[in-house]
């Protein structure tokens, strides 16, 4: 298995994957329609001689601490014959060494905190912030020592408000 940028061909493949893991197309449309909107800012497809796994970073804005790099995380899935193989924390953990790199302070989700709690993900961080997702299953994980100064109101990708 390898991890890489996606491509325009894994596209079909991608929305796929989104439909059958989430059992509806919301999520294949966050995807597409964040592409779309050139909102993207890390397109990672886990590849096991098709795509296995997908996960997709889109740009948080932080309008009281600008200064702070932030990102979303949403979402995240892998194809059915490749779940509970170690796909999705291979995709997690790439996709935020990339970010790390990128210089990208503060990454928020929104999940199961049982998940994503082994990445560092954390509620009590997020508290910080006034989103549309407020509750225990949102979460931060601070990339830089700046990204534990997030705080206020935040803005997501336009696609983000168009989810039913």
């Amino acid at each position: 298995m390898t991890i890489r940028l996606e491509e325009t061909t894994d596209w079909p493949a991608i929305y796929a994957i989104y439909a059958a893991a989430f059992g509806q197309s919301a999520e294949a449309d966050l995807v597409r329609n964040m592409e779309s909107d050139r909102e993207l800012i890390l397109s990672l497809v886990a590849y096991a001689e098709e795509p296995a796994g997908h996960i997709a970073y889109s740009h948080l804005v932080l309008h009281e601490t600008p200064p702070i790099k932030a990102c979303v995380l949403a979402p995240l899935a892998v194809a059915h014959p490749f779940q509970n193989k170690g796909i999705g924390t291979t995709l997690v953990q790439h996709s935020l060494d990339r970010l790390r790199a990128d210089g990208y302070d503060l990454v928020t989700v929104l999940g199961d905190p049982r998940y994503y709690g082994r990445f560092g993900f954390d509620p009590k961080l997020a508290e910080k912030l006034e989103t549309p997702y407020d509750g225990p299953y949102l979460q931060a994980l601070a990339l830089s020592d700046k990204g534990n100064d997030a705080r206020g109101p935040v803005s997501y990708a336009r696609a983000f408000a168009e989810l039913n």
